[in-house]
């Protein structure tokens, strides 16, 4: 006897029904639905509710810790020249962060049970509603439960001098991050840099989701190979 495939039904909470798709979960959650209104991904109102954020939260939480992790470099003995290049290499830090997480992480392949729903919680859930305008942000607090490690990392690999405006430039770097994918899927580009961002990510989405995994820029794409090829390119490809 042939078992039947499991379908996932739409009108109903999300999480605990994709794991039983099994294999068929990779397929299904990389065909996107473009609509503005996300799904629902829990019963309980609580939990449902820890899973939407608004973009302007980020940097309305973060950036006041960002500001105090600054001061404390500064306190520390630290010049603004040298607080300023702190930043920066925090920030270019992130940026390779950004784009590691995305690939291994958060396109790693599932097929069991709760592979499959803590991929669709990370990122498939972008993937299966990319317009959901409340679902594209990290939630704060994960964010916080992940900077506790990575300010005690921070301080075993450099100075104490050194750690705290290499953690504020890696926090920045990740709310610049944030704001700008935000703003790739629901903002009106005016500029030929924002423009080319745009269509950079969103071609990740709708026409090549294994390349293209970094958001602020192409760099970290174009140095492991991972440079989605042109329409033009693949044309020529095929002829």
């Amino acid at each position: 006897m042939v078992a039947q495939e499991f379908t996932v039904d739409l009108d109903k909470p999300l999480v605990f029904q994709v794991g039983h798709l099994g294999e068929a979960y990779q397929e299904w959650v990389h065909q996107p639905i473009v609509s503005k209104e996300g799904p629902r991904f829990f019963k309980s109102d609580f939990w449902e509710f820890l899973t939407l954020n608004r973009w302007y939260s980020i940097p309305i939480i973060w950036l006041p810790v960002v500001c105090w992790y600054t001061s404390k470099a500064f306190k520390m003995g630290q010049s603004p020249p040298q607080i300023a290049v702190i930043l920066v290499f925090g920030i270019f830090i992130w940026s390779l962060m950004e784009y590691t997480l995305h690939r291994f992480l958060f396109h790693i392949k599932t097929k069991s049970y709760w592979g499959n729903t803590a991929h669709y919680l990370l990122h498939g859930c972008h993937h299966k509603h990319p317009q959901d305008g409340l679902r594209l942000v990290f939630p704060p607090t994960a964010t916080a439960i992940l900077l506790v490690p990575l300010w005690k990392i921070l301080n075993l690999i450099s100075t104490p001098t050194v750690a705290p405006a290499l953690f504020a430039g890696i926090l920045l770097g990740y709310v610049m991050y944030d704001c700008t994918h935000y703003y790739l899927h629901n903002g009106q580009p005016r500029n030929e840099i924002s423009k080319s961002l745009k269509k950079y990510h969103l071609n990740h989405h709708f026409r090549i989701q294994t390349k293209g995994f970094g958001i602020t820029s192409s760099l970290w794409d174009s140095v492991f190979g991972t440079l989605p090829q042109t329409k033009s390119h693949e044309k020529e490809r095929k002829q």
